[in-house]
Formats: structure tokens, sequence, C-alpha cells
């Protein structure tokens, strides 16, 4: 293998013993191929399982990436309107009337749900909080409830809906969606990696599967990074979406007076040293969590699943900082396109 690689997977693996990661798996695309793709530790501890690239993890919030998608497929076949107001769609006041009484504050202390011209592109660009797209707050369970007006759209379930318009095309024969009424297929639950957590001894130890959830636009996959590095590359050559759809996916939203909004449709946009990044994490406390970082314009893809929280570095709720963590950080420091190397050499 490539020393630039073999060192990268090095230090994957010591970053994972630092942060107590049980198991971890890793995908780098570059140039339209897969260039690693493999595993670290152990999937199962108690059964001695080894991650690989096929071990299926809740990919959690990374989730969202793919909804975008379906949201964006349906509008370029005239199914679906992101410009919509959510007041004409059903069950849009009983939601917005049980978040604005009982909804976490910290997600629903100024969602103006009853007197802002919401729609649904507010919703998937994390910009409904405050005065509808004047700002940013990344809100998980405004954007979960995007699959019913998407679901009402198309006829059909939200989850029916993520296996036609990305599993199949995509060639993701590893992933399902699982929910409350959907359990998840049974050979991926016979691989899936259990979840970790740190005792209070420091310890590695088994914590609980995240609790049953409805289907959400937010979460509720189950994957690989093999299979998510297939979904990178449907991406790259144009089987899911127009490059103008990509764009509009990618591009992060401005305020009225200019502000830069860093999400697009269910990813973050964001420059880090002049480079254009869009990512995703994932995190379920004490379970899993998940990295998919993007460079559009260097052909350039990282992807980390793991079967504890010890990717999550804490974003902020109301800002993109990718950069933070140390995985993403070492990614971006050991890797560069040529054209991005050969801009940096000459200064510009």
């Amino acid at each position: 293998m490539d020393p630039e690689l073999e060192a990268f997977a090095a230090e994957l693996d010591s970053l994972r013993t630092t942060r107590s990661i049980p198991g971890l798996s890793v995908a780098v695309v570059r140039d339209g191929r897969v260039v690693l793709a493999r595993g670290f530790g152990l999937a199962d501890v108690e059964r001695g399982i080894p991650a690989t690239a096929e071990t299926p993890y809740n990919i959690a919030s990374v989730s969202k990436t793919i909804s975008g998608v379906v949201a964006l497929r349906l509008a370029e076949r005239g199914v679906l309107d992101l410009d919509r107001p959510m007041s004409s769609f059903r069950g849009w006041t009983e939601f917005c009337a049980d978040v604005m009484k009982e909804g976490p504050r910290v997600f629903f202390a100024d969602y103006r749900c009853d007197t802002e011209p919401l729609t649904l592109r507010h919703v998937m660009s994390m910009s409904a909080n405050g005065a509808a797209g004047q700002r940013f707050l990344y809100n998980p369970i405004s954007f979960s409830w995007a699959s019913r007006p998407i679901a009402e759209a198309a006829g059909r379930p939200f989850s029916t809906l993520v296996a036609e318009e990305v599993f199949a095309p995509a060639g993701m024969t590893r992933s399902a969606r699982m929910h409350r009424n959907l359990p998840l297929r049974p050979d991926l639950a016979a691989d899936l990696a259990p979840p970790y957590h740190t005792d209070s001894a420091g310890k590695i130890a088994r914590s609980p599967g995240p609790g049953p959830q409805g289907d959400g636009a937010a979460g509720g996959v189950v994957s690989t990074v093999a299979d998510l590095a297939r979904f990178d590359l449907a991406l790259d050559e144009g089987r899911l979406l127009s490059e103008a759809r990509k764009a509009e996916m990618w591009r992060p939203g401005r305020s009225s007076a200019g502000a830069v909004l860093p999400y697009g449709i269910g990813w973050y946009a964001q420059e880090v040293e002049g480079r254009r990044v869009v990512w995703h994490g994932g995190w379920w406390e004490r379970a899993y969590s998940a990295l998919y970082l993007k460079l559009p314009d260097e052909r350039l893809t990282l992807i980390l699943l793991a079967n504890s929280e010890g990717l999550w570095w804490g974003n902020p709720l109301d800002g993109a900082q990718v950069e933070r963590s140390p995985f993403a950080a070492a990614f971006l420091r050991r890797f560069r396109s040529a054209r991005h190397r050969s801009r940096r050499s000459s200064g510009t």
C-alpha cells in the first residue's frame, strides 16, 4: 500500500486507542477510487470479532446526508418543492404546537413555527430557529420531521424512499433503515457492531442500544464504510444528483445581512484553511459515532464509523468546526489533491 495511506492508517489506530474506541472502520476515496478500506480493533468485544470495512454500524446523524439526497432527487423530478410552506403539510400544526410547548429548550426556545413562514428548505438547512432563514442552529428534532412532508409529496414511506432513491442506485447492499415499526434487516442485525462506552473505572463496557425512533430524516440508517464509499462514488459520478443539485445541496446558506450559515441541505459546508469541505458527524451518546468528510474540489473523502462515541468532538450547535476533530485534522493535514498542493506551493 501507498506509504502515505499506511501512515494515515497507523495514525487512525493510534487515535482510536487514545480515545478508547473498541472498533473503528475507515474508507478513503481519492480520484474516483477507494484507496483505503479497513477496520481497527473489535466490532464485538465479547465475541472477539474484528472491525472491518464491511462491519455495519448505526451511522446516527450521518443519515442526514442521505436524506438530503432523497429530497433533492425528488425535487429534481418535480415531485417535491423545498420552498413549499411547512404549514401546507399534514400534521405540521400539531408538531409545531408540541415542540413549542414541550420541545427541549436547547432546540426550541426561539423556534417560531407558529408565526414564521417556515419552508421545508428552512427545516432541512437548519435555519428554522429564530427568524426564518436568518441564522443557523443545528436542530435534529426539527430536521427529523422533514421525513413526513417528503413522504407525503412522494406518496410512499420515507424508509422506502431511501431504499429506492439512494440504496438501490448506489449499490448499497449492506445498508438499511430501521425504526420502531421497521426492524433492522436480519443479516445486518446479526453483524451489527454493538455499542460501548467507557465506565467510571475507565474500562470498556457494553451500552444499551439507542432507543426506538420514528421514521425520521435525522437518523435511522445502518451502514458500512464500504457502502458509504459506494454512496460517495455514486454522488461523484452523477448517478444520484445532477451537478446543479449537488451544488445546491452543498451550498451554505446566507442570511439577508450576508452572514454565512454553514449548512446546505443535510450537509455542513465550511472552509478550512481555504479548502471547501462538506461533512457530517454522527453521535449517539455512549453508543456510536461517525464522520463523513468530503472535499468535492479535490476528489477526496474520509468516512469513519465507530462503536462508541469516541469520534465525536463536541461540534457547537451554532457553528461548523470539523477541524477540531483530531481524525479530520489528521486527514486534512496528510491528504491534499495535486491541484491543491500546487496552489499552496505557488502561494495562491
